[in-house]
């Protein structure tokens, strides 16, 4: 009898982590393309109940930083494929903003209030990843000469993530288009880095 029992709490546990996925993948799309997308979408996107995202995620805030995390992690992948520690680093650059707006672009979550009010903390920590390739682009910059020495690695990776999301918000209000936005914004950060334009 204990085997039967033993299958059958197995069989839930891997119900609810196939629950749990769902959920999270059903997230990440719906809350990713649609910030304010509410709960009762997520649940049905993933085709379970409002209640079973809740016994997953006990509060939307939670749901959102799982969402952010695996958006990251997706971001860390990305960067790591665009290869950003060889070539110039102008070069790389160019390639770890294009990588990083692709990703906005696709995910307007980012760039929505309920994300970019986040402590401080909380934000530091999901995008440490991301934040510590950029640092060492940076670093490999300046030692090249390519980029400004005088500037510090930390006040550049303000001034990137500042630009960004200014870059959303002109997207966001309908003032530029995506393209339009990109082309600026890796005008801007070249120039605020130093790179010589050839």
């Amino acid at each position: 009898m204990s085997g039967i029992t033993g299958d059958r709490r197995r069989r839930r546990r891997s119900d609810a982590e196939r629950s749990a996925v769902a959920v999270l993948d059903a997230a990440v799309e719906v809350l990713g393309r649609h910030p304010e997308a509410k709960v009762e979408q997520v649940a049905s996107a993933a085709g379970v109940t409002r209640q079973t995202v809740y016994a997953h995620y006990p509060s939307r805030p939670l749901l959102v930083a799982a969402v952010i995390e695996r958006i990251t992690a997706e971001a860390v992948a990305a960067l790591d494929a665009a290869d950003v520690d060889s070539g110039t680093a102008a070069e790389a650059l160019q390639r770890w903003l294009d990588v990083t707006w692709r990703l906005f672009d696709r995910y307007p979550l980012l760039l929505h209030p309920s994300v970019t009010a986040m402590e401080q903390a909380d934000t530091d920590r999901q995008h440490a990843a991301v934040i510590e390739r950029l640092e060492r682009l940076i670093r490999r910059g300046q030692a090249t000469g390519e980029f400004d020495p005088t500037l510090s690695s930390a006040w550049l990776v303000s001034a990137t993530i500042a630009l960004g999301h200014a870059a959303g918000g002109e997207v966001a209000a309908g003032r530029m288009t995506t393209a339009q936005t990109a082309a600026a914004l890796t005008h801007s950060i070249l120039r605020v880095y130093g790179v010589r334009e050839s």
